[in-house]
């Protein structure tokens, strides 16, 4: 899979998203067409988040395993590599050694 290396005409919130006393910052995307996205990274943690709308995290550096509610598996996800998070869900990220940098797409 290829990794997004750039989202073209954004308006990007410089307010901070911190989370978890620093361990995930993430700023918010409006791309032209209206959609929103975050990109982020989560330092080295195992952390919980809740979501609203569906999400798609997409790995754009570093290494994470996820935990999906309702799943015992952890599965692992990289650089190119997406997975989905249902609305009204939550999700376990754990992030080892290297920072997992995302783009956070929103549904």
């Amino acid at each position: 899979m290829s990794t997004t290396e750039n989202l073209q005409s954004v308006t990007v919130s410089t307010k901070a998203n911190v989370y978890f006393d620093g361990k995930c910052v993430s700023h918010n995307l409006t791309l032209a067409d209206g959609s929103k996205k975050s990109v982020g990274v989560i330092l080295p943690s195992t952390l919980t988040f809740n979501t609203g709308a569906p999400e798609i995290m997409e790995g754009a550096g570093g290494r994470c395993e996820y935990l999906l509610a309702g799943s015992s598996e952890w599965l692992a996800s990289g650089p190119g590599e997406k997975f989905s998070v249902p609305g009204n869900s939550s999700f376990q990220i754990r992030v080892s050694g290297e920072p997992y940098s995302y783009i956070c797409h929103f549904g």
